[in-house]
This record gives structure tokens, C-alpha cells and sequence, in this order.
């Protein structure tokens, strides 16, 4: 009976739900001309392939987490239908968001400073210092639990491997500050350069990379030991990062350069510049499961771009809608969701067709969005 059990394991093509009930009954079919021994194995395979069944489609529900920058709130969308289902207030200028690993807790970073254009006085629009902070999220209960001071205008952030801290980018004091999140207790901050804004972890060595805008730099960061490693000149005002699944490559959007620099993370050096397609402003960036692809929002070029990082060459670019800013992929990689700011609405893009599925309205200046997966 086992040896039945397992030619008929294999013999089952369940790529989905229907190809693998036909696959069921053609084999219940022959049940008639066969032993008992085998109808017994051809039902408990149908059981355990049906289990397989509901847990694979399970693990395929996920939500869509997008900041709203202006009205202040966070937009959820249910990714089986690409449709609104909750909005909930959080705070002054939601910005950077995303997930833990396990999906239990989502944070988002607020701002009491107001949107100014770069070099404005800022002496003349006074900032809400209360208001800073960053935001903690019950994803299941769709509502704002808590916040956390974290240090001055926090925009961007990433979070560890593990989920144990974040590593925030404080505009106002040039710091990268280290979180415990479970208690939003400070762990320390290190010094980089004017105007930090993208974060990354390096998924295999824990680094930690800053982009710096004012300068053009980007550092990094050992978080245990709280020092810089490396600085990297990359230009063009860097503003998001990130990185190969092994870790050999580090990709950072540089938007007043319309390129994106490719950093070496073993040498800490610039490896290559990818350039865009003209009237690109390259901002978020994103990197296929497999490591294969970079997609990146070019701002008010209104797309996004998708790299062979074998080749390190623009393969396509994908219209969207208005000022792209953050996008991320669905768990299977096969769409992505791009926060259009100055449109109020995320576009769904259909990865392998290369094509803009769907708009969706959301709150007032779509910022960042993050995924999260779903028991339905």
C-alpha cells in the first residue's frame, strides 16, 4: 500500500486545483479494475493532496499596507481581490511601513515636520516634534496600537532578519537609530551623513546600509558593534536599497541621476551605474524572489523599470500612475504594488505580462506599502 501511496504522489500534476482533481478521479476511475489495496491509497491521496491543496491557496492570501502621506492614514487592500477594505487613522505624515518577518506587527514612521521642497527655510514652517515617532500596527485588527519616539523626522527604516530591531533613518540629526521592537526601547544610534533616507539589511551578513541624499553617499553599518564600515560615493541623491538573496549585490535607486548604482557588498565599492530610461527619478526598489529581477518606481517618469540583474540592463518599463514612489511584491512575486503620490491610488502590475492590471483609489499621497500574508 505505501509503494502505491507514493507512485500515486508522483503521479498527480497538482500545479492547481483543477488539474489536480481531474488527476483524482481519472485515478478513482480505475479503482474498479484494480485492488483495494490501491482504492485505499488512491482515497487517502486525494485527502492528503487536498489538504496540500487548501494549505498552498492558504498561504496566498496577503494584504496591502499602504501609507497615506497627506491624510495621514493607512489604506488596506485585500490582494485576492485588489480592493479597499479598511482605512484607519495613524498619525502626522505616514512614511516608511513595513512588516516583521512573521507578519504579527507592522510600523510605520511618522513626522511632525512638514513636506517642503529641498532647501526651503525651514525656520519658516515650524515642525510638531510631538508628532515624530513610529508607528506600531495590529494588521489583524487594521488599527494603530502604539508609538514610539525614535528620534527626529524619521522617514525610512528596515528591519532585521531575525525581527528583533528596526534601523531607522533620522533626517533631522543625520542618524541611523537602532529599536528593540518589542519594547520601542533605544539601542543605540550611529552617526552617517545629511539627509539619510533608504535602509537595507543585508539578508545574509546583518549590514545595514544608509543612503544619504545630501551628499550622495551611502554607509555601511555593523548594528552589533554601532559603527560604520564603509562609505560608498554613489551620486545623484540615493533614496532606497536593495539587495540580491545572497547578498553579493546591493541596489540603490540614485534619483536625481536617473541611475541605479550597483554597490559590491563584499568590497564595499561601486560596482556599476544602471541607467534609467530618460525622465526617470528612480525612488523604491524591489527584487524578485529569485533574485533575477530589480523593479524600481521612477517618480514622476510615471513607471516602473525592470532590470536583469544578470546583465544589469533596463528589460522593460511599466506605465503606472503618477509620481511611483514605494512598491512591493505579492508573496509569489507575481504582481507588484506601486504607491502613486501624486495620483492618490496603487497601481496592481501583472509581473510576467509586464502590464498594469488595475488602479486602486486609496487615502491622500500614497507613500510606501508593505505585504503581509493572510489565514482566510
Amino acid at each position: 500500500m505505501s509503494g502505491a501511496l507514493l507512485s500515486f504522489a508522483f503521479e498527480v500534476p497538482a500545479k492547481n486545483e483543477a488539474s489536480a482533481r481531474m488527476a483524482l478521479l481519472s485515478h478513482w476511475a480505475q479503482c474498479r479494475h484494480t485492488n483495494v489495496s490501491r482504492c485505499c491509497s488512491v482515497i487517502l491521496g486525494s485527502v492528503l493532496v487536498s489538504a496540500a491543496l487548501s494549505v498552498s491557496a492558504e498561504s496566498q492570501h496577503y494584504d496591502v499596507f499602504v501609507s497615506n502621506e497627506r491624510s495621514g492614514d493607512v489604506t488596506v487592500i485585500d490582494g485576492t481581490s485588489d480592493a479597499v477594505v479598511a482605512t484607519f487613522p495613524v498619525g502626522k505624515r505616514p512614511r516608511g511601513i513595513h512588516a516583521t518577518p512573521d507578519g504579527k506587527r507592522i510600523f510605520v514612521t511618522l513626522s511632525g515636520s512638514p513636506r517642503m521642497a529641498p532647501g526651503v527655510d525651514t525656520e519658516r514652517a515650524p515642525s510638531d516634534k510631538a508628532a515624530d515617532g513610529l508607528g506600531v500596527i495590529d494588521p489583524n485588527a487594521r488599527k494603530l496600537i502604539d508609538r514610539w519616539h525614535v528620534g527626529s523626522d524619521p522617514e525610512q527604516f528596515a528591519i532585521s532578519k531575525d525581527g528583533k530591531f528596526a534601523f531607522i533613518a533620522n533626517e533631522d540629526d543625520a542618524s541611523a537609530a537602532i529599536v528593540d521592537l518589542s519594547s520601542g526601547q533605544s539601542r543605540g544610534k550611529v552617526k552617517v551623513s545629511e539627509e539619510p533616507e533608504g535602509m537595507g539589511v543585508n539578508p545574509v551578513n546583518g549590514e545595514v546600509y544608509v543612503t544619504c541624499e545630501e551628499k550622495g553617499e551611502v554607509f555601511a553599518i555593523a548594528p552589533d558593534e554601532q559603527r560604520v564600515l564603509a562609505k560608498i560615493d554613489t551620486g545623484g541623491r540615493p533614496r532606497s536599497v536593495a539587495f540580491l538573496p545572497g547578498g553579493s549585490r546591493a541596489y540603490v535607486a540614485c534619483e536625481s541621476g536617473g541611475y541605479v548604482a550597483v554597490i559590491d557588498t563584499a568590497l564595499h565599492e561601486l560596482f556599476a551605474k544602471i541607467k534609467l530610461p530618460q525622465g526617470s527619478l528612480p525612488m523604491g526598489t524591489a527584487i524578485s524572489i529569485d533574485g533575477k529581477e530589480l523593479f524600481v518606481s521612477t517618480g514622476r517618469g510615471n513607471t516602473v523599470a525592470v532590470i536583469d540583474t544578470r546583465t544589469n540592463a533596463v528589460s522593460a518599463t511599466v506605465p503606472v500612475g503618477a509620481r511611483a514612489w514605494g512598491i512591493a511584491l505579492s508573496p509569489d512575486g507575481s504582481k507588484l504594488y506601486s504607491a502613486n503620490g501624486a495620483s492618490d491610488d496603487v497601481s496592481v502590475v501583472d509581473v510576467n505580462a509586464r502590464k498594469e492590471l488595475k488602479r486602486i483609489k486609496v487615502g491622500s499621497g500614497p507613500w510606501g506599502v508593505t505585504i503581509v500574508r493572510t489565514h482566510k
